[in-house]
């Protein structure tokens, strides 16, 4: 079904750094392919890769390097030479687990055994904050827009404090969340007063319209909807919009996704998933009442789903994906002529990442493109049943079972056959493996490659390296 194409406003992409950090000279072939995409900006999530100093040095990563301030700064005028504005995304009360895992700010948090949402009531909270969006600030000439995300405060209210805060009549959580965030955005008012300052809504999506009027948020912020779903509920996402609007916020943003919304752990991504999630937010766009001023949309592609969960699909393989929905936003839908945009300019065969194949030798239209075939052909075999259920083959479970494993009794012809098939298997893993982490570490840092290969290889060959061991024990005890 065709819609509208996607009215007005940014298109930005959402650079989550908090994982797979690119090597800076990939960071820039990257926004050269975004703005021939037709991006307008970036959402950056800098988390511990900013190069934070003083009394926040300690934010800074530790698996790697953090961008220094001379690569910050060259990523923003690559962006602006390309008509890209920047916008740093800074978290400053929910999913500050990068800065709340730390002993010395421990006590900052809301409940001990929350490492994400900030205690509303400390002042060094607050200051602690500010001092972060003033290094990024400093760190961003011209800046005008600041991202104060805002998402996901969970446990909120559990802390002893805020019990104490909420006996007072008449207080509610609701309250409690926005009286942070409003002493928040008038700081940030007071320091740049120029500054545009958007947020994630979902934390007032079950607000009423009195409670946001009476908020003190209306003059300061803009939320930003966010839903990555591909079967998005258009009517209720359009009522909320109207209800923002009518409580006086009607300069809005929304957020899709296209990458690292679908599972915490997903490798390589579905572009259909990811389109229909587009599809959905253009019916939104087109249902909108004039009163409302949509700012933009941010295609957001995590990394992670917070700092410390594991790695979601790497920009290389998601590039496809990106690439379909910045263009079905631009015709409306994916159609024909969009698919043929896409496939051309990024010199493959289909808008799928699992079934592209090369139309060209050129690499220079899609940056990473290797890694994203390496990562699909090894993606297939460590999904492969013959691999995943070693262990529940028929010969496997008829001839070398835990029973016999544990007694050593086995039947050595037989178990050696197994030990070669395991063998066989083992040797094409690591071969592709080897293969991914050589093209990655081109990318990233060697800590990304290592994360990567542990969390996805490790755990599929060490069944077979322990079956491989086991064998030969058995087979010492069988063979003179």
């Amino acid at each position: 079904m065709k819609c509208p194409p996607w009215p007005k406003g940014k298109k930005l992409v959402h650079l989550d750094l908090k994982g797979a950090p690119p090597r800076v000279e990939y960071l820039h072939k990257l926004i050269e392919l975004f703005s021939q995409l037709g991006v307008d900006g970036l959402l950056v999530e800098y988390e511990d890769m900013f190069p934070y100093d003083g009394e926040l040095k300690l934010l800074q990563a530790t698996a790697q390097p953090a961008y220094s301030r001379e690569e910050v700064l060259s990523m923003q005028e690559f962006a602006r030479s390309k008509g890209m504005e920047v916008i740093p995304l800074v978290q400053t009360f929910g999913h500050m687990e990068f800065v709340l895992k730390h002993r010395p700010m421990w006590g900052l948090r809301e409940v001990a055994h929350c490492v994400g949402t900030l205690n509303p009531h400390k002042e060094e909270g607050v200051r602690l904050v500010m001092e972060m969006l003033r290094q990024v600030v400093e760190q961003h000439p011209g800046l005008n827009t600041l991202h104060i995300g805002a998402d996901e405060v969970y446990m909120l209210s559990e802390g002893e404090e805020s019990k104490l805060w909420l006996a007072s009549p008449g207080r509610t959580v609701e309250q409690l969340f926005l009286s942070h965030v409003a002493k928040v955005a008038e700081a940030i008012k007071k320091a740049w007063p120029h500054m545009t300052i958007i947020m994630w809504d979902d934390m007032m999506r079950g607000m009423s319209q009195d409670t946001l009027k009476a908020s003190g948020l209306v003059e300061l912020v803009q939320p930003m909807l966010w839903d990555y779903t591909p079967n998005l509920d258009v009517d209720r996402t359009v009522s909320l919009l109207e209800k923002y609007c009518s409580a006086g916020m009607s300069e809005l943003w929304v957020a899709s996704s296209f990458k690292g919304s679908t599972s915490v752990y997903t490798c390589v991504p579905s572009t259909q998933r990811h389109v229909e999630n587009h599809l959905q937010w253009l019916k939104v766009a087109a249902s909108l009442s004039a009163g409302i001023n949509l700012k933009g949309i941010a295609i957001t592609g995590w990394q992670r789903y917070d700092h410390l969960s594991v790695l979601c699909e790497l920009m290389p393989v998601a590039l496809p994906s990106l690439a379909a929905c910045l263009q079905t936003l631009l015709h409306g839908q994916l159609s024909a002529e969009a698919q043929s945009t896409v496939t051309e300019k990024l010199g493959i065969s289909s808008v799928e990442v699992e079934v592209m194949e090369r139309r060209s030798a050129v690499d220079s239209l899609f940056p990473g493109r290797r890694l994203a075939e390496l990562i699909v052909e090894l993606n297939i075999l460590l999904n492969s049943e013959d691999i995943r259920f070693f262990e529940n083959n028929m010969i496997v479970r008829g001839w070398f079972s835990p029973y016999q494993r544990q007694r050593k009794m086995v039947t050595p012809l037989i178990t050696m056959q197994i030990h070669s098939q395991a063998s066989t298997y083992l040797a094409t893993l690591q071969q592709k493996a080897e293969a991914v982490r050589e093209e990655m570490v081109r990318l990233y840092p060697e800590s990304t490659a290592q994360e990567w290969i542990e969390e996805h290889v490790s755990p599929v060959m060490a069944p077979l390296q322990r079956i491989r061991e086991d064998i030969i024990a058995c087979v010492k005890e069988m063979v003179p």
